[in-house]
């Protein structure tokens, strides 16, 4: 208890820190336009939703913020009504955590990418198939696990993963971009690297890569859901409308993640890719 207690006190300026951030950049009004602020952590695929409905709001109009902050603030500030929208809730499962806390004050208003899966991902060479046969081969990975963020639902479902398979391995806290240099740096050189991965994710489309089968269903199945303020459907209702019906199939999110991670800036590329996919995005909104 006295640990995590510990632990707590040591995060509290980072989340307080997060939470002010968030205040401090959600004023009503900008330029004359309604504003929009929407929160995402620093995960490939909510870079990639969060960016793409910035282009979309901002050519409906209205004054689209985005801002990357840890899940947990995020959560938090859904619940207190401090920001609008969060477009990458894993659940029911993997955020369940945050669900069961902060739930009851936050609406579901859409779901834009079905089947959303974690587990530990390894390249197609490694000649093992599941997580139990990793701490037979314990020397080849050098013991590790490379990570992300330790606020992400995937973080502690390894943590379980290596509890319950007795895995003499530890989990690398990172981020999602060192997480996928890692991978790649193993792939060119041919190594044996294990990762915490997840689909949606362009690294499926870009390497040759598979999930160690999980008997122990440590690793669930997911929905990427939209979130929401009290009230924002009542406030924004065509809005509501647009991403009730925003939802990406497989392939048209790996183009525009792919497009994303070719580009200096998430915002031009995710605009342009808006510019060329016009006729999907306009379909989702309101018919007028």
């Amino acid at each position: 208890m006295m640990k995590n207690f510990k632990k707590a006190i040591k995060l509290l300026p980072i989340i307080l820190l997060s939470l002010l951030m968030v205040q401090g950049c959600n004023p009503k009004k900008k330029s004359g336009k309604k504003e929009v602020l929407i929160l995402y952590p620093n995960w490939a695929e909510g870079i990639a939703f969060t960016h793409l409905a910035k282009a979309a709001l901002d050519d409906m109009g209205y004054a689209a913020v985005v801002k990357p902050i840890e899940p947990g603030p995020i959560y938090a500030s859904l619940a207190k009504g401090d920001a609008d929208l969060f477009l990458d809730a894993w659940l029911p499962n993997t955020h369940k955590e945050y669900w069961d806390k902060f739930g009851s004050k936050i609406d579901k208003i859409g779901e834009i990418f079905t089947g959303g899966t974690t587990g530990i991902v390894v390249p197609s060479y490694v000649d093992i198939n599941s997580i139990e046969d990793l701490t037979a081969n314990k020397d080849k990975f050098e013991g590790k696990i490379i990570g992300i963020g330790s606020g992400a639902g995937i973080h502690g479902n390894t943590e379980k993963a290596i509890e319950a398979y007795d895995l003499d391995f530890k989990q690398i806290t990172s981020s999602g971009p060192a997480m996928l240099a890692s991978l790649k740096k193993g792939i060119q050189r041919n190594e044996w690297v294990a990762v915490t991965g997840w689909k949606p994710h362009f690294m499926w489309a870009q390497y040759d890569i598979k999930y160690l089968d999980d008997p122990k269903g440590i690793f669930p199945e997911d929905a990427c859901e939209i979130l929401a303020r009290k009230g924002f459907a009542k406030d924004f209702p065509e809005l509501a409308t647009f991403f009730g019906n925003f939802n990406l199939a497989e392939d048209q999110l790996y183009s525009l993640m792919a497009a994303i991670n070719k580009s200096d800036s998430p915002e031009v590329a995710a605009k342009e890719w808006y510019e060329q996919n016009k006729v999907l995005v306009k379909s989702w909104m309101p018919k007028k």
